[in-house]
């Protein structure tokens, strides 16, 4: 039989889960190989019986909560998909003011029928299997994911900073330009998308280990004058860095 996939949205844009179906070719050559059974974006159809699902955005509320412990119970395997669910993402920006305010801000005098809690990863309610990391998620990530887990081979997340796709594609270093860019901490992966184009990483894919983290402070200091301060505030976009946040 064909292993059963689901794909599920939590707290998010569900721009990752737009991603899968954006595959368009490749979509068709997985559906050989698996049977979708839970995607509420994608069919009207429910199934409980999963093998592996794929699961975008973050816990947020209390309702994000429940979801995704029932996810969990139900899938052999689960897998994040994006900076939401690896990380929190931009959710993650309301864990630094009062609830009191952003609740107001967002819902007005309506705030008390819309229950909040700290946005946070899935992988702090459950176990979770794998992760594909960025904003969106890589799409051939996604698709060697796939293929790795269909034939039972390993699969890994690549080990190095989003620099050395950089130095690959013979890019001038943002830093050069007196830009701060987070490419010296970030997960490689995206092909350096970001920096290719001009645009400074702001380290949607999280951070690649503690020794690149702490070795870019050493370099940014001394090279460029910049305190790690400044760049681990930046790391708070996409979630990839949270720091004591307000109660």
């Amino acid at each position: 039989m064909k292993p059963k996939i689901a794909v599920f949205s939590l707290t998010s844009c569900e721009g990752c889960s737009l991603a899968i179906l954006e595959l368009e070719d490749e979509l068709l050559d997985i559906l050989g190989a698996v049977e979708i059974v839970n995607f509420r974006e994608a069919m009207t159809e429910r199934s409980w019986d999963i093998d592996i699902g794929f699961v975008d955005g973050a816990v947020s509320t209390p309702h994000d909560v429940e979801e995704i412990q029932e996810i969990r119970n139900h899938c052999k395997a689960v897998v994040a998909i994006g900076a939401c669910s690896c990380q929190g993402g931009v959710n993650t920006l309301k864990n630094y003011r009062p609830e009191e305010d952003y609740r107001a801000y967002v819902y007005g005098e309506g705030a008390k029928h819309f229950p909040t809690l700290k946005a946070q990863p899935i992988s702090a309610y459950v176990k979770v299997d794998y992760e594909l990391p960025g904003c969106p998620m890589v799409k051939e990530e996604f698709l060697a994911l796939v293929k790795a887990v269909l034939s039972g081979q390993k699969f890994e997340l690549p080990a190095t900073p989003v620099c050395v796709e950089c130095k690959k594609k013979g890019n001038l270093c943002l830093y050069e330009k007196g830009i701060i860019c987070l490419g010296p901490v970030t997960r490689a992966g995206c092909a350096a998308i970001c920096p290719t184009f001009g645009s400074k990483c702001e380290g949607c894919r999280g951070i690649v280990g503690e020794e690149a983290l702490q070795a870019a402070g050493v370099n940014l200091r001394e090279q460029y004058d910049i305190p790690l301060d400044t760049v681990l505030a930046d790391l708070r976009l996409f979630g990839a860095y949270q720091e004591e946040t307000l109660p």
